[in-house]
C-alpha cells in the first residue's frame, strides 16, 4: 500500500478582520492561492491556523470552505485537544464535512499541558483511532504540548493500530525522526513538521512536509519536494538552500505571527491576530520585507 500522503501540504493560517471576525474571502483567496501554486494536500485548523482561538462554528464554516475550494487535492484537518472527551467531540463537529473517499483524515496532536506517558499516549491515540471514521496522522510537537513522543510508541501505533497511516514530525530532533524512518511500515508517511527539516528528513525517507512557509511561498515549497521525491537532491538543495531564510523568519515570534505579516505585505490578508497572540513587531516586518524582496515575492 503506497503511502497517503506525499509532497507539499500547507497548515494554513486564519485571516482575520479588524473587527477580530474571521475573513473568509481572503481565506478563500490564501486556499485558492496553495491549490494554484502546487501543493499536494491541506492541513487546514492546525496550530499555524490560531484553532484554539476559533469557535466551533468558525472552525465548520473555515473547513467546509477548504473543501469546497480545495479541488482534487486530500485534507487533513487538525482536531486535536488535550483530552480524549474534546477530541472525540472535535472528531464529531469536523469529519463529517470530509470524505475518506477523497483522502481526507484527521490531524492529532499529542496531548499538551497533561504530560502523558508513552504509554498514556499510545491508548490515547489508539482510542481516538478507533473512534475516528477517517485516518489519523499523529502530530508529535513537543516545544508547543511540552510531550515528546517517542519512536518506540510511534512505531508501536504504526504497526499495531490500523488507521494511524502517519506522523507529523515536528520534534527537531532529527536523530528521532530517523529512527521511525529506519523502523516504520513502508505505507506510514513520515512528515517532517519543521520546514529547516524537510531537505534532510525528505533525503533519508520521509514523504513530505506540513509547511508553514508555503503559505507564504507555495510554488517553491512544492517545487522543493517534488524535487525531493524524484530524487533531484541538486535542485531540492538549491531550493532549500534559497528559502531558508524564510524558514527562520517564520518562527523568529510564535507561529503564524511571521506568516501571516508576510501574507499582510503581500496584500494577501491583514496582520490581525486573536488574544493570546498579537500582531508581528516592526522588527519582524523589516525582516520579513527584506526576505519577501530576496525571494522575489
Amino acid at each position: 500500500m503506497a503511502k497517503m500522503f506525499k509532497g507539499c501540504g500547507t497548515a494554513l493560517l486564519t485571516p482575520f478582520l479588524s473587527s477580530g471576525e474571521p475573513d473568509y474571502e481572503a481565506y478563500s483567496r490564501l486556499v485558492d492561492r496553495q491549490v494554484e501554486g502546487g501543493v499536494n494536500f491541506l492541513v487546514p485548523l492546525g496550530t499555524t491556523a490560531e484553532t484554539p482561538a476559533l469557535s466551533p462554528a468558525e472552525k465548520v464554516k473555515l473547513l467546509e470552505i477548504t473543501k469546497q475550494r480545495c479541488g482534487s487535492l486530500p485534507l487533513i484537518a487538525g482536531v486535536g485537544s488535550n483530552s480524549l472527551p474534546g477530541t472525540l467531540a472535535a472528531i464529531d463537529l469536523l469529519a463529517p464535512c470530509l470524505s475518506p473517499k477523497d483522502g481526507d483524515a484527521l490531524l492529532v496532536v499529542v496531548p499538551f499541558y497533561n504530560k502523558p506517558t508513552q504509554e498514556g499516549m499510545y491508548a490515547y491515540f489508539k482510542a481516538v483511532t478507533e473512534y475516528s471514521p477517517l485516518p489519523i496522522i499523529i502530530y508529535n510537537v513537543p516545544g508547543r504540548t511540552g510531550a515528546n513522543m517517542l519512536p518506540s510508541a510511534v512505531l508501536r501505533l504504526a504497526t499495531e493500530v490500523p488507521g494511524i497511516v502517519g506522523i507529523k514530525e515536528a520534534s527537531g530532533n532529527y536523530a528521532q525522526a530517523s529512527e521511525i524512518l529506519r523502523s516504520a511500515p513502508e505505507d506510514f508517511s513520515v512528515l517532517s513538521g519543521d520546514d529547516a527539516m524537510t531537505f534532510p528528513l525528505m533525503a533519508t525517507g520521509a514523504s513530505g512536509v506540513i509547511s508553514v512557509a508555503s503559505n507564504v511561498a507555495p510554488a517553491m515549497m512544492s517545487a522543493m519536494t517534488g524535487a525531493l521525491l524524484k530524487g533531484d537532491f541538486a535542485s531540492a538543495r538549491e531550493l532549500h538552500f534559497r528559502l531558508s531564510p524564510l524558514f527562520d523568519a517564520c518562527f523568529v515570534e510564535s507561529n503564524p505571527i511571521p506568516a501571516k505579516a508576510a501574507l499582510s505585505i503581500l496584500g494577501l490578508c491583514g496582520d490581525t491576530m486573536r488574544l493570546p497572540l498579537s500582531p508581528a513587531s516592526a522588527k519582524t516586518v523589516e525582516r520579513m520585507e527584506s526576505v519577501l524582496k530576496a525571494l522575489d515575492l
